[in-house]
């Protein structure tokens, strides 16, 4: 909300984190949380994974997973990278050849657990390949996927296992002078993987990557996402995320931003704060906030946007943000700039006059952004 001051008891205080790259994003101390997401096309199908990749990086994604299980993959991997506007991070599980074979081809990042992959000899060999093509590295502990041994120590996936787990990848990247590593210790149980994370972010000062795993559909998976996330991201841990959904990309993403702009980590394209609609409302506000969604999704700066059907609230939350419209009587509203009444609107010009006064606001603060950094 571009106009309203800092609170103190809004603010996150981060967990400290080295930092690393990931091609040209920064991962970690005060870089900015990054939001993740993973191709679901067959990575062999170039020009579906290429336009698949290209509609999460509009929609805001700073990085991009793409799954590399075979050499026919790796090999198209190298073209998937060159048409990328994002780093590409290759998901590697079990063979180290074709981890050398994603970095060769330019991947940003390797998501391998380097236990999985073979002998000392072939993870210094993948380390190589990091080193030698400048990528990162990205540790995955997956409650779903322990090492047996573990799971005959504790009995059960537990976060003492996952984290034991995630140390001793660790050891074996730091064993071959390499740090450019970050790590994620997901489950699929909120509860499980919150109490991994927590006991992870005091074990390390690596870069976490959040994620609670197969969260499941898109209404389902996004609420498990917001409690997990949330909570984990409202202590100061995280410094990347992806919301895992059985759901187009594009929807993690897009719930990704939700979830850091709720906490204000992170500040991308329209808040709407509307009311969910009652007896009193001056207009139909589900369809309003419905349409306003649609025709402002192409506006990436941040600023705050309140729609609310009557006076009860509405002049209330129009003063804490940068445009608001509250529903009147006799067909009409009145509009809000900055915290205070502009003018009166008929409700069925409504919606168009409002998307033009937060593209004129947008190019407002795009041009005051651009004269602050010359």
């Amino acid at each position: 909300m571009s106009h309203n001051p800092v609170r103190p008891w809004r603010n996150i205080y981060r967990r400290a984190s080295r930092q690393i790259r990931v091609g040209k994003v920064l991962v970690g101390g005060d870089a900015p949380i990054s939001v993740q997401t993973m191709t679901n096309t067959l990575t062999t199908d170039i020009a579906a994974t290429i336009e698949q990749i290209q509609r999460c990086a509009v929609a805001g994604a700073d990085i991009v997973r793409v799954s590399t299980p075979d050499q026919e993959s790796t090999r198209a991997l190298r073209e998937i990278v060159a048409e990328s506007p994002v780093p590409i991070v290759a998901d590697i599980h079990f063979h180290y050849k074709r981890a050398i074979e994603a970095a060769e081809a330019g991947a940003a990042c390797l998501r391998i657990n380097p236990g999985n992959i073979g002998d000392a000899r072939r993870v210094k060999e993948v380390v190589k390949a990091a080193k030698d093509h400048g990528c990162s590295i990205r540790i995955g502990v997956n409650a779903g996927s322990l090492e047996k041994h573990l799971l005959e120590k504790y009995a059960e996936p537990c976060p003492e296992a996952m984290v034991e787990s995630g140390l001793d990848h660790i050891k074996l990247l730091q064993d071959n002078d390499f740090h450019e590593f970050k790590i994620s210790v997901k489950a699929s149980d909120v509860f499980l993987a919150a109490a991994a994370y927590q006991q992870l972010a005091e074990a390390t000062d690596a870069p976490i990557h959040l994620g609670i795993t197969e969260a499941g559909g898109l209404q389902s998976g996004t609420v498990k996402s917001a409690i997990g996330l949330g909570n984990l991201l409202w202590m100061g841990i995280g410094d990347t995320i992806r919301v895992s959904l059985s759901a187009d990309p594009v929807e993690e993403v897009k719930v990704g931003f939700e979830i850091l702009k709720s906490l204000g980590l992170r500040h991308r394209g329209v808040t709407i704060i509307s009311c969910p609609s009652c007896a009193r409302q001056g207009f139909d506000v589900i369809k309003t906030v419905s349409a306003l969604e649609d025709r402002l999704a192409h506006i990436t700066t941040s600023m705050s946007l309140s729609i609310i059907g009557c006076v009860v609230n509405g002049p209330g939350e129009a003063l804490m943000t940068d445009i608001g419209f509250t529903g009147g009587g006799a067909g009409k509203g009145m509009v809000y700039l900055a915290g205070k009444q502009a003018h009166t609107m008929g409700n069925d010009r409504m919606v168009d006059h409002i998307v033009e006064l937060v593209e004129a606001k947008a190019a407002e603060l795009e041009a005051q952004q651009a004269e602050a950094a010359e």
